[in-house]
């Protein structure tokens, strides 16, 4: 029961802050470069999320080609910008993660 609390709590609490807000917003019109720069909010969270760990896999700053997180994240990168293709990205990003870290033991570099 007490978790129950704890997350309607958390919701009502999340809805109270953001409700005000939205509503004042559906209400205004905005300029349109407001709209032009909100298109770009959620490749930079995105972003702001992945690649922290591409480049600290371990909390330290590894830019390595032993670093099978950015290389493989960078071949993603690459898949998705000129396929444009969730799937495909992911199927390929995956691959390039496991043959990396194939390529890097058979080769005996450490991970």
């Amino acid at each position: 029961m007490n978790e129950f609390l704890l997350v309607a709590g958390m919701a009502l609490v999340t809805f109270g802050v953001r409700y005000p807000v939205l509503a004042l917003l559906g209400r205004i019109p905005l300029p349109e470069p407001v709209f032009r720069a909100l298109k770009y909010v959620p490749p930079a969270v995105l972003a702001a999320i992945i690649v922290p760990s591409w480049v600290l896999p371990d909390g330290t700053l590894d830019l390595r080609l032993t670093n099978d997180y950015l290389v493989a994240g960078i071949i993603s990168a690459l898949v998705a910008w000129r396929t444009r293709n969730v799937l495909l990205t992911i199927i390929l990003g995956m691959l390039a993660l496991w043959g990396w870290r194939w390529l890097l033991s058979v080769s005996g570099a450490a991970l």
